[in-house]
């Protein structure tokens, strides 16, 4: 149960931020640099509890790798969607009123951006966070805030740099995507986690 709670507040918010920064009032060129620092904090605050996913494709490839038991992912990815939910509702509250604009990304762009640097996520996050290599190492929460700020900058005018299944669902309820679209960011974060799984797989053949 602690760590459902967790990956839902940490899901949570992450989705709060995003949604705060990018609805219009937002934060404009300085959103993803608040949102991939709500990530490395959120992290750092649930990472010795469940891991600090917040993020299915993430879950996703962790237990690829063997380092999430099979009974914790079901509960895990509910957790952050109930989150990402919460979050949307919260979002709607606060910025009720505000000018949404549902997207409508390039479909084959869309997908290999989202599959692109959400394999970049989650490799980051196989490496810094379950490798032997790097156990015990105190800038794994900030190597992961960064990637996903980076991702956010680089793709965020071709797919809105989602990375992350949840915040798929949570940007959907917000108008900031359409219910048409979320198949797209389903289907490209799976995969980009589960070969980020295979890539560490490979290159950690004695983990």
């Amino acid at each position: 149960m602690q760590k459902m709670v967790v990956e839902g507040i940490g899901t949570f918010f992450l989705v709060l931020v995003i949604g705060l920064t990018v609805v219009t009032p937002g934060a404009g060129a300085m959103a993803p640099l608040a949102i991939g620092a709500m990530l490395m904090t959120m992290i750092y605050a649930g990472g010795h509890i469940s891991g600090g996913h917040y993020n299915p494709a993430v879950t996703l490839a962790v237990w690829l790798r063997g380092k999430c038991p099979t009974q914790d992912v079901p509960s895990y990815m509910g957790a952050q969607v109930v989150g990402a939910v919460l979050a949307a509702l919260l979002v709607g509250v606060c910025k009720h009123g505000g000018l949404v604009t549902a997207a409508h990304p390039p479909v084959v762009a869309a997908l290999l951006v989202e599959a692109v640097f959400t394999f970049a996520l989650a490799f980051v996050v196989l490496n810094v966070a379950t490798a032997k290599e790097t156990a015990g190492n105190s800038y794994f929460g900030l190597a992961i805030g960064m990637t996903v700020m980076v991702g956010a900058y680089a793709a965020g005018n071709i797919s809105g740099g989602v990375l992350n299944p949840a915040v798929a669902i949570g940007i959907t309820l917000m108008g900031l995507s359409t219910v048409g679209n979320l198949w797209i960011f389903l289907v490209a974060n799976l995969a980009g986690g589960a070969l980020a799984a295979l890539a560490f797989r490979a290159l950690h053949p004695d983990e």
